[in-house]
């Protein structure tokens, strides 16, 4: 009897420890699944573009500052004041956004410089690297087989690659290969941005 009781104990804590261990195991897996959906998975950036326009053919640059200050949530998804505002202005550039405040986030133009053999190519990747290690997009001007368009870099590959967003209408266009057609084009200018304090 007393053989059997000491073998009864022995299997419920057998049974304790498994359940226990099950459990544990369970509740790490949950909170990596957590941690990895919340940093490598999901960017808010994702939704940003998903639901931005570019409402009108040449409104490129409006429509990128537009989805650099939805994604601050300063501006909800609804905000097309700058597109509208400028339509198919055929002479803008970067320029008319520069030092410009918006709503708490000032843009600056940068290597507005000539696109030829001395363009410095790996300060211009440098800096894009730097405001994506701190949280930030970079809006960019991109060589496309049409012209001059304007992207969002959105975010860097392992291998050190460039990945950026256009919107035209509502179609999104993804290049993966951004160094490559900045390289082809012998430079490009870019636009970024600082966040006011109280945001």
């Amino acid at each position: 009897m007393e053989g059997q009781l000491i073998k009864n104990t022995l299997i419920m804590k057998r049974m304790h420890f498994i359940l226990v261990m099950l459990i544990s195991t369970a509740v790490i897996f949950h909170a990596k699944a957590q941690t990895n959906n919340n940093n490598n998975n999901y960017d808010f950036f994702d939704t940003v573009v998903n639901n931005h326009n570019q409402i009108f053919p040449a409104s490129g640059i409006p429509s990128a500052i537009e989805m650099v200050l939805k994604y601050c949530k300063v501006v909800d998804f609804n905000f097309y004041d700058l597109q509208i505002k400028w339509q198919n202005k055929a002479d803008g550039s970067f320029r008319d956004f520069d030092k410009m405040e918006l709503y708490g986030i000032t843009f600056s133009q940068k290597f507005n410089l000539p696109r030829d053999e001395s363009f410095p190519v790996d300060s211009l990747f440098q800096a894009i690297e730097n405001e994506l290690k701190s949280g930030k997009k970079v809006i960019i001007a991109l060589q496309v087989e049409t012209g001059w368009s304007i992207f969002v870099v959105y975010k860097q590959t392992p291998d050190g690659e460039f990945v950026s967003y256009s919107k035209h209408g509502s179609h999104t266009t993804i290049f993966r290969n951004t160094k490559e057609i900045v390289k082809k084009s012998k430079g490009t200018e870019i636009m970024t941005y600082s966040i006011a304090p109280h945001l």
